[in-house]
C-alpha cells in the first residue's frame, strides 16, 4: 500500500498562529485577585464589567480553582476550551475577540521598536503599559464574546467565565498569548521586530559613524629612498573589515553566532590597528567591551540565538539583560563617554551647569530640578557629560527609570530638542 503523502514520517509544520495550552494550575494573587499581572487582570476585568450575574462569575472562579478547564487552544481572535459541568460530557466553550487590524500593529511595533526598554520588557514576559496605551492590545468592556454549548443563557455562562478566568493564568506566563489573540504569531512578531530594529540601529549607526582615520606612510618612504632601497607599492588598506564566513549549524561545533561575533570583532579589531595604529579595544574594561559587543549587533536580544548571546554577556558580568539594554541604548548615544554619563553622577564646576537652567526656561521648556550633573522633570532628564555634552534621557512619569535617548549636543536646549523630537 502506498502510504499519502504527509500521512507517516511527515515532519509536521508549525503553526505560528495556534496554540494549544495544557490544562495550567490555578494561582492567586497575593491581592486576593485570580491573575497576577496587570494585563491579566485586565483581560479577566473585560469580561467581568459586562457580565449581568456576579454569582455565575463565582461559580466560574470556582470551576477553574477546581481544574475543570481542560486544555486551552488559542488562534487570533478565539479561545476555546472544554469545560467541565454538572454533566458527564464537558461542553464546548468559546470567547470571541476582535483581531487588531494592520494600522493597530504598525502603531505597536514602532512604538516597541523606538525603546530599547519596551524591547527587554517583550523578552522578559513584561507588557509596557505605553504599547497598550498607543494600540488597545486589551480588550474594552464588551469586547469579549462568550459562546457556550450547554443549555445556560447567561452572560456569561460559569463555563466561559471559568474559561475566562483560566486564559488570564496563559497571560500571566506568556505575554504572546495575548498578542496572538489579537491576530500575530511571536514568531511573525519576533522577525518583524529584528527587521525593524536591524534597520533603526544600522541608520543610527551609518548617521554617527565618523570617517575611518588612516596612518601615512610617507616618511617610511622616504627614508627608504634616501637609503637608496626600492620599495614595493604598499597594498591599500579596505575601506571597511571584511566579514567572516558562515558557518553552518552542528549540533558538536561551536555556537555560530559565537564565531561570527568572534570572527567580526578580529576583523574590526585588526582593521583598526591597520588603518590607525590604535587597538580601540585594548583599554576597555569587560564590562564596557560587553556592552560594545552587544551594540554592535542591533538584533541583540530578539531572535532565539542573538537573545542567547545577549542574556549570556549580561549572565557573565553579574548583570540583568535589562542593564545591558539600558548600557547599550547609552554606549549607541556617546560610545564609552555616554556609559560613563549613565553609571558615573558627578559633581560639575560652576559655568555651563548653572547656565542651563536658564536658557532652558528661556526657551519655554518646563522647570527642571538640579541634582548632581542632572536636570529633570518627571519623564525628562538632561545630563551633563565629562566631555562637556549634554545627554537626553526618558522615563515614564512617576518611575525613576531612566533610558538615554536622542543625540548629545554641547546645547542643552539643543539636546532636549532632539530629545522631544522637535
Amino acid at each position: 500500500m502506498t502510504t499519502p503523502r504527509g500521512a507517516r514520517g511527515a515532519v509536521p509544520r508549525h503553526d505560528d498562529r495556534r496554540r494549544s495550552f495544557p490544562q495550567v494550575a490555578p494561582r492567586e494573587a497575593p491581592d486576593g485577585r485570580f491573575a497576577a499581572t496587570w494585563w491579566g487582570n485586565a483581560w479577566v476585568e473585560a469580561l467581568e464589567d459586562t457580565a449581568l450575574d456576579p454569582a455565575r462569575l463565582a461559580r466560574g472562579k470556582a470551576y477553574a480553582g477546581r481544574g475543570h478547564v481542560d486544555a486551552i487552544t488559542v488562534t487570533p481572535g478565539r479561545v476555546v476550551a472544554y469545560v467541565h459541568g454538572s454533566r458527564p460530557r464537558p461542553y464546548r466553550t468559546e470567547i470571541r475577540m476582535r483581531t487588531l487590524g494592520d494600522d493597530g500593529w504598525e502603531r505597536f511595533l514602532d512604538e516597541a521598536t523606538a525603546r530599547p526598554d519596551h524591547i527587554a520588557a517583550l523578552l522578559d514576559k513584561d507588557v509596557p503599559h505605553a504599547l497598550e496605551a498607543v494600540t488597545g492590545l486589551l480588550p474594552a468592556p464588551g469586547d469579549l464574546v462568550p459562546d457556550c454549548s450547554c443549555p445556560d443563557d447567561g452572560y456569561p455562562c460559569k463555563h466561559a467565565a471559568a474559561l475566562c478566568y483560566q486564559a488570564a493564568r496563559l497571560l500571566d506566563e506568556d505575554p504572546f498569548v495575548l498578542f496572538l489573540m489579537r491576530g500575530r504569531g511571536e514568531q511573525e512578531l519576533l522577525a518583524e521586530l529584528t527587521r525593524r530594529n536591524a534597520a533603526l540601529s544600522a541608520a543610527e549607526t551609518t548617521a554617527a559613524a565618523p570617517p575611518m582615520p588612516t596612518v601615512p606612510a610617507r616618511a617610511v618612504f622616504e627614508a627608504a629612498e634616501r637609503a637608496g632601497l626600492t620599495l614595493p607599492p604598499p597594498l591599500p588598506a579596505p575601506d571597511r573589515p571584511g566579514r567572516p564566513a558562515v558557518f553552518p549549524p552542528d549540533p558538536d561545533a561551536p555556537d555560530p553566532l559565537a564565531l561570527d561575533l568572534l570572527a567580526s570583532e578580529a576583523a574590526v579589531r585588526a582593521h583598526a590597528f591597520l588603518t590607525t595604529g590604535h587597538d580601540p579595544v585594548a583599554a576597555l574594561t569587560p564590562w564596557q567591551d560587553a556592552v560594545r559587543l552587544a551594540a554592535a549587533h542591533p538584533g541583540s536580544g530578539l531572535t532565539a540565538s542573538t537573545r542567547a548571546l545577549y542574556r549570556d554577556l549580561a549572565y557573565a558580568l553579574d548583570r540583568t539583560p535589562t542593564d545591558l539594554a539600558r548600557a547599550v541604548a547609552a554606549w549607541r548615544q556617546g560610545g564609552a563617554a555616554g556609559l560613563a554619563v549613565l553609571e558615573e553622577p558627578w559633581d560639575p564646576p560652576a559655568g555651563p551647569f548653572d547656565r542651563a537652567r536658564p536658557a532652558l526656561i528661556a526657551a519655554d521648556f518646563p522647570a527642571f530640578r538640579p541634582w548632581r550633573n542632572r536636570l529633570s522633570t518627571e519623564s525628562l532628564q538632561l545630563r551633563l557629560g565629562r566631555d562637556g555634552l549634554w545627554y537626553g534621557y526618558e522615563s515614564d512619569a512617576g518611575r525613576e527609570d531612566w533610558w538615554p535617548r536622542g543625540a548629545p549636543d554641547h546645547d542643552p536646549v539643543g539636546a532636549l530638542t532632539d530629545l522631544l523630537g522637535r
